[in-house]
């Protein structure tokens, strides 16, 4: 099989990731954003606090963030079509392994910590294959890409809800468990690019012949390509620590609405039936949201950055609102409002990261964003759990959810007016220099 050009074909085999990529958000992210329906079966199960419940989502949030720059090197090593096997049995196993639900410490390390893993090696080499095979038309294929965590939610929400009354909570666990083994087969669709092969070629999915000139070139570049496979010194540069700031505090507010959505339809009074339709509908504007938001990017009208400091004002203004819904249409509505924003904001929120670092450094710095942005993850929800248990209302965890948003909007604007400023400063140190001659004639005779 002849080796693929180096340069991103923004198409062609390229769609087949994106679509693969699709598959992976859905079975792992899809799955994380839903299991709020497992959340009041196993609080009452256990007789547990919701604050200490909350921490197998904590848990599951903080792995699948650790796990991003182990991820990410050993795609570097053995390439993302096994990385993401892997993850796949992963997720799996945690799965299988809640079902025998023996006390929170095994869901902790089950349906928290397998789980978590197995999401982290699936979902962050499905986000960076993507990126490699894509550049003009990134933006959209990120949202595609990512639109299938919303597409996958949407059904989840009434087909979890359907497996719990019918199997209980331990039997859903195994049965989605194995739905996720499909997580395999897409990982074997992601053929790697030539340029991201950093090993040899036995290491590699391509082959070359070995008399042409790319095994020539690969010989020849073999040493330069394996000596680094993770830049740690991402976080000396100013303008990615600014983003790793807002991503920590951006996560510990994305998973505190799904988790207390259900909780908070519940003590409203809400049927089971019609709260699980709530998930639903989250997924289907979140979906609209993330397309929508994917397409306009790919124009380049507006700067990534300013859009994503745009849509995180919208969202944390949503979650403000959203607890003044006192029964199911005003609930739906303003849960409409928070998953379309969302989903413009996870739309372009990858991009937004390639931009501030460049494509070279990617890799390292997905790994390294996530790693950083799992101290948000793991603290927001049981956060939230200790402020809704001292409340003693679920309306609070979306007041705390909103209150941080706004705050990571303040490091978006922070970075972006770095940006400007660097920017003005090298346009001002690249200006062509006037003649160093102080007289015109002096000027002329030396043009002569």
């Amino acid at each position: 099989m002849q080796v693929k050009d180096s340069n991103p074909p923004d198409g062609g085999y390229g769609w087949v990731v994106v679509v693969s990529a699709f598959m992976v958000m859905g079975l792992t992210v899809a799955v994380l954003k839903t299991f709020g329906l497992f959340f009041v079966e196993i609080q009452k199960h256990f007789d547990e606090l919701a604050s200490t419940t909350s921490w197998i989502t904590s848990v599951t949030v903080a792995v699948f963030h650790l796990g991003a720059p182990v991820a990410s090197s050993l795609c570097v090593q053995y390439t993302h079509r096994i990385v993401v096997i892997t993850g796949g049995l992963l997720a799996f196993s945690g799965m299988a392994l809640g079902f025998f639900g023996l006390n929170m410490i095994w869901m902790y390390a089950t349906t928290g910590f397998l789980q978590g893993l197995g999401i982290s090696f699936s979902w962050t080499p499905a986000v960076s294959i993507v990126s490699h095979y894509f550049s003009k038309k990134r933006a959209l294929a990120n949202a595609i890409a990512s639109a299938g965590e919303c597409a996958f939610a949407f059904l989840f929400g009434p087909f979890f809800q359907w497996l719990i009354g019918q199997y209980g909570w331990e039997g859903s666990l195994l049965i989605i468990g194995g739905i996720q083994l499909n997580i395999c087969v897409c990982g074997v669709l992601m053929r790697p690019l030539a340029s991201s092969c950093l090993l040899e070629a036995s290491h590699c999915e391509t082959e070359t012949p070995p008399g042409s000139s790319a095994s020539r070139r690969g010989k020849g570049d073999k040493s330069p390509t394996m000596h680094k496979t993770f830049n740690w010194m991402l976080v000396r540069r100013t303008e990615f620590l600014l983003y790793a700031i807002f991503g920590i505090l951006a996560a510990m507010s994305f998973f505190v609405p799904p988790l207390f959505l259900v909780p908070l339809s519940y003590s409203l009074g809400i049927d089971e039936s019609w709260t699980a339709s709530l998930l639903s509908i989250l997924a289907m504007v979140d979906f609209g949201g993330r397309l929508l938001c994917g397409w306009y990017a790919n124009f380049h009208v507006t700067k990534t950055i300013h859009l994503l400091a745009m849509t995180i004002t919208l969202i944390s203004t949503s979650l403000m609102l959203l607890p003044l819904a006192n029964n199911y249409l005003s609930l739906a509505i303003f849960t409409g409002f928070y998953g379309f924003f969302f989903g413009t904001t996870v739309a372009i929120h990858i991009t937004a990261l390639a931009d501030v670092v460049g494509m070279p450094e990617f890799d390292s710095a997905l790994g390294l964003f996530m790693l950083i942005r799992s101290t948000g993850g793991f603290v927001g929800p049981p956060l939230a759990g200790l402020i809704v248990d001292m409340a003693g209302d679920y309306r609070a965890g979306f007041y705390m959810a909103g209150t941080t948003l706004v705050l990571s909007a303040g490091f978006l604007i922070i970075l972006d007016r770095l940006q400007q400023r660097k920017k003005r400063g090298s346009k001002i140190g690249t200006k062509p220099e006037k003649s160093m001659l102080p007289y015109p004639s002096l000027h002329i005779l030396k043009h002569q």
